[in-house]
């Protein structure tokens, strides 16, 4: 039976890492974004490196907001009578993704910038599994989070580590809602992962070596770090795994 995997942010970095895992294993991919031609990109990507996997749904969308994440979430309903895994990979910061200027103006932008993070990370996870988590495989639906790093140390402004941190209670409490129907939850923390959008070419190479001289391996993540992760915890050898936050940040965390 082809295993139905939904993918939110499978257009690129960690969770196009983690679409190509997924098709390695013939499974039947469903990805989501905001911008349609990036998902069509990635999926023709897909279709060109593994010709024998299933074609790619790509279905667009603001999965921050309930009538937009309402829609994409009813489309896969009609589509799938089950989804085996659902990983939530869309996310970013949005100090980062913006410029200085739309954050300046006091406490108005001070609320925008929590807000906006905590839609962005937090709101498209959580409106997308409570629309999909009636149709996880029971047993053996897998749920997986994308968190940071950050959420333990921490991100300068605090509001993008917040967001994330937010995301760690939420994987105890459904762990715990859903264990009983043979389905786990689990996180994933990367720490600096290089060719993502999400550090692009904002990172300056003194920050980048900085990074890096804090793993204990003494080299950057992958996104195919974190798919490979992610993939592990989503297949049948991880069933006793759940309620987890998985550190793929090369030891970082630690501090050194």
């Amino acid at each position: 039976m082809t295993n139905v995997v939904v993918i939110s942010g499978g257009g690129t970095g960690i969770g196009f890492a983690s679409a190509v895992y997924f098709a390695r294993k013939g499974a039947q991919l469903v990805l989501l974004g905001r911008r349609a031609h990036i998902l069509t990109d990635a999926a023709k990507r897909l279709a060109a490196e593994l010709p024998a996997a299933p074609a790619a749904l790509c279905l667009t969308g603001d999965l921050s907001a309930a009538e937009s994440a309402e829609g994409v979430v009813g489309r896969i309903r009609e589509a799938f009578t089950h989804v085996d895994v659902l990983v939530n990979a869309a996310g970013g910061s949005v100090v980062m993704q913006a410029s200085d200027a739309q954050y300046a103006d006091g406490l108005a932008g001070v609320a925008r910038r929590w807000t906006d993070n905590f839609r962005l990370n937090v709101l498209s996870t959580v409106l997308l599994t409570e629309g999909l988590r009636d149709r996880l495989r029971s047993p053996g639906g897998r749920i997986l989070f994308v968190s940071s790093i950050a959420a333990y140390r921490g991100s300068v402004q605090g509001c993008y580590a917040a967001a994330k941190a937010a995301l760690h209670p939420y994987t105890y409490d459904l762990a715990t809602a859903l264990g009983p129907k043979g389905i786990t939850v689990n996180t994933v923390a990367p720490g600096y992962i290089r060719d993502t959008e999400f550090f692009g070419e904002k990172l300056s190479d003194e920050r980048r070596e900085t990074l890096i001289a804090q793993t204990m391996n003494k080299r950057p993540g992958t996104p195919e770090d974190v798919a490979n992760t992610i993939g592990w915890l989503a297949s049948p050898e991880a069933s006793h795994v759940t309620g987890q936050i998985i550190q793929v940040n090369g030891g970082a965390e630690r501090g050194r």
